[in-house]
């Protein structure tokens, strides 16, 4: 019998993308990072312009404070041989809070899939079921750390401006450690799927493997295209997962798969947010992108039109979903979440951008990180 946790390699296919929450952002001038575990140093940009060494105000969004003495001495740490720096940094290096949203759709997708079958929850094989499920989160786990870790790899000048405390950017981990890492998560995930999952996910994952490496990897890096890199993440975050999972489980448990309005809301729902967080991602670090030259609408357009224009596309998206429900037939959805949860989430979305002020960075990372907590809101909803 094939395991309803495959939908956990098909959701590979969405944490196979670069890091969606954003940190630290420093101000034109200066790169301060970590090195050689002698405490903190400036680097001046490779425009030539001045140092900047103020230590004060700096925060991350969503990864807790950047503390530079903290980081400072993690490096010294590791220099130093301490395998517990050496499993901190690489746990750092993971970005584990990149795979919440994916959890949260694999948990949404498979009890919708079990509901919406009867008998299919009293009639599972939970002894074969678990195990499998096991091995199908190692392997999104190995996929998810293959991503972000190339994107660290590449994005290393970029994160010393912008995320300083990430491992590879601190100088915690090295280049060819980062590497080492990186081939093995690339190479055992991949096998995983192959040897315990049918070919056809295999092949979603490998996709998922593709698009989210060429994100980052030159010559393509689809990153640096604003329209690319927002098409693959909204297609991979937003349909993707949440249609993958679904259609997973149906296969898992011998039911015929079928666009069933519930379905068809997430999938269209998802998508449509998804997008606005593949804008919204740069807004933090719009001054480590025009240092080395990538492209995004947040660079070309500005924080506070892009900001204006992504709360006004999900606020829509809120009143589409209410419309769904009400326009549907009788029944069809739970009024209370889709009517009543929809609208309190609009209101806090625009409560949220009342208070964004473009100009101010920590600002900007609240609202930012606001937008992630409504994305994992939804999947209770």
């Amino acid at each position: 019998m094939k395991d309803i946790l495959k939908c956990g390699v098909v959701a590979s296919i969405a944490l196979i993308q670069v890091n969606p929450v954003n940190g630290f952002h420093v101000p034109a001038g200066a790169i301060p990072t970590v090195g050689n575990g002698m405490g903190i140093r400036t680097l001046n940009r490779h425009d030539g312009t001045s140092p900047f060494t103020r230590r004060t105000g700096l925060r991350m969004a969503v990864e807790g404070d950047f503390d530079p003495d903290a980081i400072s001495k993690s490096v010294a740490a590791v220099e130093a041989g301490s395998f517990k720096a050496r499993l901190r940094a690489i746990y750092k290096f993971t970005r584990p809070h990149t795979i919440r949203g994916t959890i949260l759709a694999s948990f949404a997708g498979t009890t919708r899939a079990l509901i919406d079958t009867p008998g299919a929850i009293a009639g599972a094989n939970w002894g074969l079921m678990l195990p499998r499920a096991f091995i199908g989160m190692i392997a999104l786990l190995l996929g998810n750390a293959f991503i972000v870790g190339i994107n660290q790899i590449y994005d290393k000048g970029i994160d010393e401006l912008n995320k300083p405390f990430l491992p590879v950017a601190s100088g915690e981990m090295s280049t060819k450690f980062a590497w080492m890492t990186v081939l093995g998560c690339g190479t055992i995930g991949p096998a995983i799927v192959y040897k315990f999952f049918p070919l056809i996910l295999f092949k979603l994952y490998m996709l998922g493997w593709l698009l989210g490496a060429v994100y980052s990897v030159p010559p393509i890096r689809t990153k640096r295209n604003p329209i690319a890199a927002g098409l693959t993440i909204a297609t991979v975050r937003g349909f993707l997962l949440n249609f993958g999972v679904y259609y997973a489980v149906k296969d898992a448990i011998g039911a015929t798969f079928s666009w069933s309005p519930k379905v068809s809301f997430i999938a269209r729902f998802m998508t449509i947010f998804a997008t606005v967080i593949a804008v919204t991602k740069d807004l933090p670090d719009i001054e480590g992108d025009k240092a080395y030259n990538i492209e995004t609408f947040a660079t070309k357009i500005g924080v506070a039109k892009i900001a204006k224009g992504a709360s006004a596309c999900l606020l829509l998206n809120y009143v589409h979903a209410v419309a769904t429900a009400i326009l549907s037939p009788a029944k069809t959805f739970n009024m209370i979440p889709m009517v009543g949860g929809h609208i309190a989430l609009a209101s806090l979305l625009f409560a949220r951008y009342t208070q964004l002020e473009p100009e101010s960075i920590p600002s900007i990372k609240k609202y930012y990180k606001f937008i992630w907590d409504n994305f994992y809101l939804e999947y209770f909803l």
